[in-house]
């Protein structure tokens, strides 16, 4: 104990092992606790530090108790049964133990799930890391508030199963069904259910952020539900199988010369050389070499093996060469900057789209910043 006791004074030790009042001791706790976990211990300093804490944990004033189990919360100092012992301890000693330390095992923390404390099982689910199995049992046996938690802390990893249990067992209430929504990342599958479930905000933020199925997208689009509408372009823009969207679109009567012009003019040439394939019974790839055809004929004879209408084709030349002379000029044609400067140079060329196209259009162009900087953030 030679590095222990260089920190502190024989006093010390003898505070905490023999006086009889409480606060003396609880100090005494709390000094040498946070001498050993900012102490670099050898083995045998290690040792003797852990006889001193379970020493501590049976102490019979909870104000030690709950000294070292703060101090120490997150140390992996505390020898394992130290910890359990803590973890059965009243809640005051408890819960920082059970809400950090990095010693018990997903059997210890899936153990004090299922004891069923609510307020136990909460700071399970809010640890700085939550397995998939803790948040399995979680998912299936925890309590709301706890299932909220876990659902609000990204850092749980919580799969589809659990995803889906969770919906199953709370879509009624509102705050955990918007923990859910809010995550980074959600399986379709979960995201598809919480659009039936989910409030005005929240449903619009499931369909501003995530893909859907492309059935769900075209039922949201065809039909101006009363708390939110889903545009299909945007869907587009999310939706990493790019054939299958347009083949499902397709086969819903959905992929329209509206639909396509209007992605056109937002820099979606990927969704237009997909949608006219679809059409056209071509290829992704010769789709895509006919429209960027520098001659006359490519596009032409794409569109009119599409079957779109004769008078809109001068619209969709007009998009075209918008996108090739952006694209020349270096433009980085991904991101959301370009997709704006395309659709006000489309627009000024009074490409002689209808005027439902226009209007579309410009109520897209005409999004205030604080609309575009919302839009990115989600």
């Amino acid at each position: 104990m030679t590095a222990i006791r260089s920190r502190l004074t024989e006093a010390d030790v003898r505070r905490l092992v023999k006086s009889t009042d409480e606060d003396e001791r609880a100090a005494a706790a709390h000094k040498l606790c946070r001498s050993m976990d900012r102490g670099e211990l050898s083995g045998l300093d290690r040792e003797a530090a852990q006889k001193i804490l379970r020493l501590m944990a049976e102490d019979a004033a909870e104000l030690v108790r709950r000294a070292m189990a703060v101090t120490l919360k997150a140390s992996d100092l505390i020898p394992h049964d130290v910890a359990r012992r803590l973890a059965a301890d009243v809640d005051a000693v408890a819960l920082p133990i059970i809400g950090f330390s990095p010693v018990f095992s997903d059997d210890d923390l899936i153990e004090i799930v299922r004891a069923g404390s609510a307020v136990r099982q909460v700071a399970v689910a809010a640890r700085p890391f939550v397995s998939r199995d803790v948040s399995e049992t979680l998912a299936e046996t925890g309590c709301e508030e706890a299932v909220r938690t876990l659902a609000a802390n990204d850092d749980a990893d919580v799969g589809e199963r659990g995803l889906n249990r969770i919906v199953d067992r709370f879509a009624p209430s509102a705050d955990v069904v918007a923990a859910v929504a809010y995550r980074q990342a959600l399986p379709l599958s979960v995201t598809e259910r919480l659009i039936e479930v989910a409030s005005d905000a929240v449903r619009d933020h499931l369909v501003s952020r995530h893909a859907l199925a492309p059935e769900t997208a075209i039922r949201l689009a065809a039909h101006a539900r009363e708390r939110a509408t889903v545009d299909l372009i945007d869907q587009a823009e999310r939706e990493p199988d790019l054939a299958e969207f347009c083949a499902r679109l397709n086969g819903r009567k959905a992929l329209t010369a509206s639909l396509l012009l209007r992605g056109l003019a937002r820099g979606q040439m990927a969704f237009l050389e997909h949608g006219l394939a679809e059409l056209a019974g071509s290829t992704p790839a010769r789709a895509a070499l006919m429209v960027h055809d520098a001659g006359p004929l490519g596009l032409k004879a794409l569109y009119d093996r599409a079957g779109l209408p004769p008078r809109l084709f001068h619209a969709f030349r007009a998009g075209v060469d918008t996108f090739r002379g952006m694209q020349a000029e270096g433009k980085d044609t991904t991101g959301d900057d370009f997709r704006e400067r395309m659709l006000e140079r489309f627009l000024t060329q009074r490409p002689g789209a209808p005027r439902e196209d226009l209007a579309y259009l410009m109520e897209r162009l005409d999004r205030t910043p604080e609309t575009h900087q919302a839009a990115r953030a989600a």
